[in-house]
């Protein structure tokens, strides 16, 4: 019998690889008619908003065809094409010690291991890609997907014209997998934005976008699903509240409108479900985009600051499941069960505690630990989030005022400072997971390294990801901060590092970036 794998897939085209290089937050908003206008310091962003008015039914000619829909809408939808520089592995020769598993990919890449030792180091290659944009303001700013044009070093928009136009990105929010380019012109048509929030299951959608390059595509279907917030698309630190369609959808659509039968934007078209086969999965008539009420909201706040700022409770939080209930004596699994309270945090400051169930948030209930989460991560920091909690069987009010959320975690903090002290290498935490694939013994102190700068003293002397260190200048370390205290301490001096490779321990003297 065969199989099929099942994977969630961007909708990025990727097109070509060239020769080798040489060296070898939430803003609270309304909705109103007219246009919209946000002022920031130094820019303004013009929008055009349906009124509020429920988009009307599709009778009529509407039955027969959705072209005088379309037409107007194809000035407004343009492709984005990108290139940056990546690391290309491939052909080096190696061979990775853990196979294919996808727990190392996420840390290591496909195949970070190639070389031999680190002495055949990845080249770098120019990687083009194709994506969709929509323009949402007369003066040039327009509306996509953060992987579009994620470490882009170009950014080209391609008119409805024809006309070909550099554009500069004025931000990204990865979390919710959204951003913001600016394109130099003038009086450009601009799409009516609608409300996301008035969408139901069984209304009809178009999707439009550049699948493959090919502009100008249409595809129709109904809305699938909404409030799909448990996809996983974006990660653990993501914020996901997507539409579900089966208009088709496929590379090249990332960043591309997704409209209803009166022509406004509702969504942006993000990602899709694939079987898997080959390098770029096609349509299976699952796919997602953003909803336009959250995307306008993270638009607005990237125009006017350049970032996204959100509330933050500062609590882990857990979904309810049945026997959890059970346990909790609790007459449903609805809510979201606190798991464990930061220190010093607003929840804890405000008193939550682990076990307590919080049921509602400003009056109204709460789903699930999906919903409180996206809710609160669109309170402005500064607000008071009023919950509803139960505790002990008991409901009570406790009042939190929050703050910002921390963009950059701790363990973010952590490694972007190693990195820079660290000579070139990243390196993290040794879980028993990770021990348990490197196949050392349970008890084994140290850091594993993640990453490794193939232009470093750490490449020079063959560190690889995979490899754990064990001592620094003949000091056991058993955490990432001790790592970096001892590396920190020996400020420009060479460092000697005792390294752990399959179980076989060996000494290297590690110099310092010069």
């Amino acid at each position: 019998m065969n199989t099929r794998t099942v994977q969630i897939r961007r909708s990025v085209a990727m097109v070509s690889l060239a020769a080798a290089l040489a060296i070898g937050g939430a803003l609270a908003f309304a909705i109103s008619s007219g246009n919209h206008t946000v002022f920031g310091a130094s820019r303004t962003l013009t929008l055009k908003v349906a009124d509020s008015a429920p988009a009307p039914a599709v009778t009529g000619a509407l039955r027969d065809s959705f072209a005088d829909v379309v037409e107007p809408l194809l000035p407004s939808v343009v492709n984005i094409s990108t290139s940056k520089v990546v690391k290309n592995t491939s052909g080096s020769g190696g061979q990775n010690p853990f196979g294919d598993d996808p727990f190392f990919r996420q840390f290591f890449g496909q195949n970070p291991f190639g070389g031999g030792g680190g002495q055949d180091q990845p080249r770098e290659q120019r990687e083009h890609s194709l994506g969709s944009g929509v323009i949402v303001s007369p003066d040039g700013y327009i509306l996509t997907n953060n992987h579009v044009v994620d470490g882009a070093s170009d950014i080209e928009v391609t008119l409805h014209n024809k006309q070909q136009l550099k554009a500069k990105l004025v931000g990204a929010d990865p979390r919710t997998d959204i951003a913001v380019v600016k394109i130099e012109a003038s009086d450009l048509k601009p799409i009516t934005l609608g409300e996301s929030a008035k969408l139901r299951v069984g209304d009809i959608v178009l999707a439009i976008g550049e699948p493959f390059g090919l502009s100008e595509s249409v595809t129709m279907g109904i809305v699938s699903a909404t409030s799909r917030r448990d996809v996983g698309i974006e990660g653990n630190g993501g914020y996901e509240d997507f539409i579900q369609t089966d208009a088709a959808i496929n590379p090249g659509n990332s960043g591309g409108a997704l409209v209803n039968a009166s022509g406004q934007l509702i969504g942006v078209n993000t990602a899709i479900i694939s079987n898997g086969n080959g390098e770029e999965g096609g349509n299976e008539g699952i796919g997602f985009a953003v909803p336009i009420d959250m995307a306008r909201r993270v638009m607005e706040q990237l125009v006017k600051n350049g970032k996204v700022t959100r509330g933050y409770l500062g609590v882990l939080i857990q979904p309810i499941t049945p026997d959890l209930a059970k346990a909790f004596g609790l007459p449903s699994a609805e809510g979201a069960l606190v798991g464990d309270v930061t220190a010093d945090s607003p929840g804890a400051k405000a008193g939550l505690q682990k076990g307590d169930v919080i049921v509602t948030l400003n009056g109204t209930p709460v789903a699930d630990s999906y919903d409180l989460r996206l809710r609160i991560s669109q309170t402005p920091p500064g607000q008071v989030a009023k919950l509803d909690v139960i505790r002990g069987g008991q409901k009570r009010q406790i009042d939190v005022t929050l703050v910002e959320y921390p963009e950059k975690t701790e363990a973010e903090a952590t490694s972007e400072q190693g990195e820079n002290a660290m000579n070139g290498m990243q390196v993290d935490a040794l879980t028993p997971d990770i021990l348990q694939q490197l196949n050392l013994p349970m008890g084994t102190r140290g850091v594993v390294i993640t990453r490794v700068d193939p232009d470093s003293p750490a490449a020079d002397v063959g560190l690889q990801p995979g490899v754990v260190i064990q001592e620094v200048n003949r000091k056991p370390i058993a955490s990432v901060q001790q790592f970096q205290d001892a590396i920190h301490a020996a400020g420009n001096e060479s460092v000697l590092l005792l390294v752990n490779w399959h179980g076989q321990t060996s000494y290297t003297v590690l110099a310092p970036r010069q």
